[in-house]
């Protein structure tokens, strides 16, 4: 029997349904259509959640289908799939579409995988998975399914990471930079502290490769306060010991200058020789050599450029620091022998690659203080080797964090007045510089007038957002760096690179605003003296799952434990940008399919090393799948 419901505004539709068994009542809310659609006397299968309604059975709103002689149902009886979606668009409409879809298409597929790898891999065939993953049988069926199509995807980026690392090997000889016969022990044992041990591994794992004529490819991974700088720092001066120029590209202006100062200071003495700011010369006693280090960044004057330049071009640079600056044709660095990429994922795979060319094919080093879980490495970087630095050096202080509700602003302020009485600086970071109507988060501009006259008064506080010029920034900088101010009220731009080793205390305002990752980092800028250090985070929103995951930062202080919570929420494109990386977003596999990503990995390598350029006829099919692969990777960034 069909009936309808009328309610205040709108209609829903009530069957009841009866078998042997008996009777039981199904309701569509706001669905009126449906008693045209479900007649009379009509067979149908349901299925859905029932619950009790005044003591009697009832199904809400649930699936169905009109028994008419076919045995192949859609929405019921069978493990049904459940697609992406938008308003007005019901699943059923998807449903009935792809399956009308893979009913006329599925003969037209063509098997690009060859058989041998299948049986080696104990793949199913293309045209199984395609059906099974949309209407499988089972649950293990699916499976099935999803490995081999997450297969397709990690072997094709694979494919192509070992392909490109296999052309840039093969791709012409670069320079050779053997730390034999170098004082590079002299430097490093005039500094004030040891390297530990994974920082000594990691240097190792550097100098044997750039030691060879193929140039190094190298991802340098440490967490926050590891001690990546001098690794870089010592591989940079091997290059200028053998007669030779290196560079390093970051991606802020706070940052290069940050690196500017603290690569100076890590030898014994600074000799300013030159008239201009952004050269520095240094004297290196132990071994009676002087180097010059050189500052490139976009707010620079256009003579100040042209001076650099020219030095450059007279071999009178031998490290050379800078932002995107670097990658401008008109800067030529004709002894270029290694190139430093810190927080490479910042920049594009293009800005990446325009850097490397300069030179004679230099020895590539990329360096990440955002520890990336190994699965992540592998997919993204997988033409790259890798050094982990996992151990912070001795010394440096445990950071307490502590996530704060709303309530307990004025408990935080008062904590950051008191640590400042006991003459220590802090940080208060915000997620927005100006307000927004549309975002509702706290704003560094509005903030810090706030801050300045109401909450500490007696206080001096600076302001640091993106907006401002190199030249506020770095001032800014200098008074926070000189105890000219108390408290650094800034955006994210201090995310890296900020040495200030008197500040104790550090606040995350709208701390949900950020990812785990990112977080980890602001908290990495305190901690950096002899003072201990505490990490504040304050967040306004009432969501239990914001509030969830800002205490996981509470119990968790290793970055590589944390990237790895990190990309279990947020996912590898949020995580470390896989538009960035040159690679498109992965639609099956997920970056936890470490044996698919493992074994997809193995089979490429084969391939590649036994032939390179996919020359084989059964590989054809596999070398239009690349070409078509690099066309999607083109268009998705091309819109990105």
């Amino acid at each position: 029997m069909v009936s309808k419901i009328y309610g205040q505004k709108k209609k829903s539709t009530e069957i009841i349904i009866s078998d042997q068994t008996g009777n039981v009542r199904a309701i569509w809310f706001n669905q009126p259509w449906l008693s045209k659609t479900i007649k009379p006397n009509s067979q149908i299968i349901i299925s859905g959640k029932v619950n009790v309604f005044r003591r009697r059975l009832v199904f809400e709103s649930p699936e169905y289908e009109i028994i008419d002689g076919q045995a192949d149902f859609i929405h019921t009886g069978r493990l049904v799939p459940i697609y992406p979606s938008t308003s007005g668009l019901a699943q059923r409409t998807i449903r009935k579409i792809i399956k009308q879809s893979i009913d006329i298409g599925i003969n037209q597929l063509t098997e690009h995988i060859p058989t041998k790898i299948l049986y080696e891999v104990n793949l199913t065939s293309l045209k199984d998975a395609i059906l099974q993953i949309h209407y499988p049988k089972s649950k293990q069926d699916w499976s099935i399914a999803r490995k081999r199509l997450a297969f397709d995807e990690l072997f094709l980026i694979q494919l192509l990471v070992v392909q490109q690392k296999e052309i840039w090997s093969k791709a012409g000889s670069g320079t050779p930079l053997d730390s034999n016969n170098i004082p590079l022990n002299q430097f490093l044992n005039s500094l004030p502290f040891e390297l530990t041990k994974a920082q000594q591994s990691a240097l190792n794992e550097i100098l044997k490769d750039i030691s060879r004529d193929r140039p190094m490819r190298r991802l340098l991974q440490g967490d926050v306060g590891s001690g990546k700088t001098v690794i870089a720092l010592a591989s940079l001066l091997v290059a200028v010991f053998k007669g030779y120029c290196g560079a390093m590209m970051v991606p802020t202006e706070v940052l290069a200058e940050q690196h500017f100062t603290t690569i100076s200071s890590m030898t014994d003495s600074i000799s300013v020789t030159s008239n201009q700011k952004n050269i520095k010369t240094l004297e290196l006693p132990y071994i009676n050599k002087i180097i010059h280090i050189g500052l490139l960044i976009g707010s620079l004057t256009k003579k100040e450029k042209e001076e650099l330049n020219l030095k450059l071009q007279k071999n009178e640079i031998d490290i050379l620091i800078g932002t995107h600056a670097l990658i401008q044709d008109s800067v030529k660095i004709p002894r270029l022998a290694l190139v430093v990429i810190d927080e490479q994922h910042r920049f594009g795979v293009n800005q990446r690659s325009l850097l490397s060319n300069k030179g004679n094919k230099p020895h590539l080093l990329a360096m990440s203080a955002t520890p990336i879980p190994r699965s992540l490495a592998l997919t993204i970087f997988g033409d790259l080797d890798i050094s982990v630095i996992n151990e912070i050096p001795p010394g440096r202080q445990p950071i307490r964090t502590r996530f704060l509700e709303p309530n307990e602003r004025l408990s935080a302020y008062n904590f950051i007045a008191k640590q400042i009485n006991q003459g220590r600086q802090a940080f208060i970071i915000c997620p927005l510089i100006e307000e927004s109507e549309t975002i509702q988060s706290k704003a560094a501009i509005k903030e810090f007038e706030k801050l300045s006259h109401q909450v500490f008064p007696n206080l001096k506080l600076g302001l640091l957002h993106g907006r401002m010029s190199a030249k506020e920034k770095n001032n800014t900088m200098l008074d926070f760096k000189n105890k000219k101010t108390n408290i650094l009220v800034s955006t994210a731009v201090i995310e890296v690179g900020i040495d200030i080793p008197n500040a104790s205390t550090i606040l995350i305002d709208g701390a949900e605003r950020f990812g785990l990752s990112q977080l980890h980092q602001f908290r990495g800028r305190v901690g950096r003296g002899e003072h201990e250090s505490y990490c504040i985070l304050l967040s306004e929103s009432k969501n239990l799952e914001a509030k969830e995951r800002l205490k996981i930062l509470e119990r968790i202080t290793d970055g590589f434990e944390l990237a790895e919570e990190d990309l279990k929420i947020r996912g590898p494109g949020d995580h470390v940008g896989t538009k960035q990386s040159g690679l498109p977003n992965l639609k099956i596999a997920n970056i936890h399919d470490y044996d698919i990503l493992s074994i997809a990995r193995n089979e490429a390598i084969k391939i590649i090393q036994k032939d390179p350029e996919l020359q084989d006829l059964e590989l054809n099919m596999i070398k239009n799948k690349i070409s078509e692969y690099k066309q999607n990777i083109l268009i998705e960034n091309n819109y990105s």
